[in-house]
């Protein structure tokens, strides 16, 4: 699929007031588009957009009003705000001082797939509160300002997760709870398995796992958790560590070129993740497994 990018949006990133810091593009995301800026007062009428737009309030409060004529509604918005702007739908907006904001553009078929497939209607929102869609939107920010091939898997997670939420919390009308998902079948958590172990050093987006289970993006990862009690990508970041802990064990490759080939980006990577994960660092992994080692290298 192509790349979700800029000129899916409604227009707002394009305006002279607003100067960008970073984004999402460039990076492949097919259902999402990231983007944090500064942006500058301003008053403009924007046409519909293909995506829903959801955009976090990083500092302020700073005045904002939407609409116009007898449909106007003005809101002091204060950090961590959050302003909603379906797809499809024309905005009239007027911001009234400065403020840093982080905007995330979904498409209508991530949200569709998050509701089972079916059409949802979100609400327009002004000021609204949403601590877990604050911390998603932060989450996804900070994963595009230190992107690394190997978080695409991590990246596919919090899209869902997003999406979900959109559904969950900010739709028109209360979806009716979603029944507690049942495990992936044996012979389907196998193929996901093998996989991720055949493809252990490449960015693997969740489409590919679900794919191999034969299910969508949100049902695979539902399903996958109630069968490992872990996200795909914690999971897959598991049996990387595992197969870098053996051949740091065993081998005499340079940890560089174990971190490559276990999936990370680069030693460093590799260093900073086994020492979160394990409490020990690939160098003090291989002293162990040479002391481990007798001397003729005939192993224990």
């Amino acid at each position: 699929m192509p790349e979700l990018g800029l000129a899916d949006t409604m227009g707002i990133l394009l305006r002279p007031e607003v100067r960008p810091r970073s984004s999402s593009a460039g990076l492949g995301w097919p259902d999402l588009y990231v983007s944090a800026q500064r942006e500058q007062p301003f008053q403009a009428d924007f046409a519909p957009a293909p995506t829903h737009l959801m955009v976090l309030h990083l500092d302020g409060p700073v005045t904002v009003q939407r609409g116009r004529g007898g449909d106007t509604r003005s809101r002091a918005v204060p950090p961590g705000g959050l302003f909603l702007q379906p797809a499809g739908r024309e905005l009239s907006v007027r911001l009234t001082g400065g403020l840093d904001t982080v905007h995330a553009y979904l498409t209508d078929r991530a949200l569709r797939e998050a509701n089972g497939g079916r059409p949802v209607e979100l609400t327009e929102e002004l000021g609204a509160t949403d601590p877990l869609t604050e911390q998603l939107i932060r989450a996804m920010n900070s994963t595009v300002r230190h992107w690394e091939p190997s978080a695409r898997t991590y990246m596919d997670q919090l899209t869902d997760m997003f999406a979900a939420q959109l559904v969950r919390r900010h739709a028109s009308h209360a979806e009716t709870p979603a029944p507690s998902p049942s495990g992936l079948s044996e012979r389907r958590l196998a193929a996901v398995r093998d996989l991720m172990r055949e493809r252990l050093a490449e960015p693997l987006p969740i489409a590919e796992l679900a794919a191999a289970a034969s299910l969508s993006t949100s049902q695979f990862t539902r399903r996958f958790r109630a069968s490992t009690g872990h996200s795909p990508h914690q999971y897959l970041l598991a049996l990387r560590l595992e197969r870098a802990a053996r051949l740091l064990r065993t081998g005499s490759a340079p940890v560089a070129q174990i971190a490559v080939e276990c999936g990370f980006s680069h030693q460093e990577h590799l260093t900073r993740v086994m020492r979160s994960r394990l409490g020990t660092t690939p160098a003090a992994m291989r002293r162990e497994g040479r002391r481990q080692t007798p001397a003729d290298g005939t192993g224990v």
